[in-house]
């Protein structure tokens, strides 16, 4: 089932650090464009990434998003992007948490 969404940033600083992506070398700004093609999957379909079991949902996470599902949309050269999905009324949120690479996205799951 494919489920159209929304785009919203769970801090601001994630907003800002995208707009350094596009601004800097040239490997930050291909990882611009990767997050931003993910972006417009995730809003064509809030489904597109992978759900991370709720056992393994990072406690910080919880408690500083009040998120009770996590997903992950791999992106190339081993960079995950973590988001949330909820909904406001009949609409379908995807709230972007954050996106690591493969190192930190282990360390950060206690694979």
């Amino acid at each position: 089932m494919e489920i159209q969404s929304r785009i919203f940033f769970a801090e601001e600083k994630l907003k800002e650090n995208l707009e350094r992506l596009k601004k800097g070398k040239s490997e930050e700004q291909e990882l611009y464009s990767f997050i931003t093609q993910a972006f417009s999957n995730i809003e064509k379909n809030a489904f597109s990434g992978i759900q991370i079991p709720k056992r393994l949902i990072p406690k910080e996470y919880i408690k500083k998003y009040k998120v009770d599902n996590i997903w992950k949309y791999n992106l190339p050269n081993a960079w995950r992007l973590l988001y949330s999905i909820t909904n406001k009324e009949i609409e379908v949120i995807s709230l972007i948490l954050d996106w690591k690479d493969h190192k930190e996205y282990e360390r950060l799951f206690k694979f």
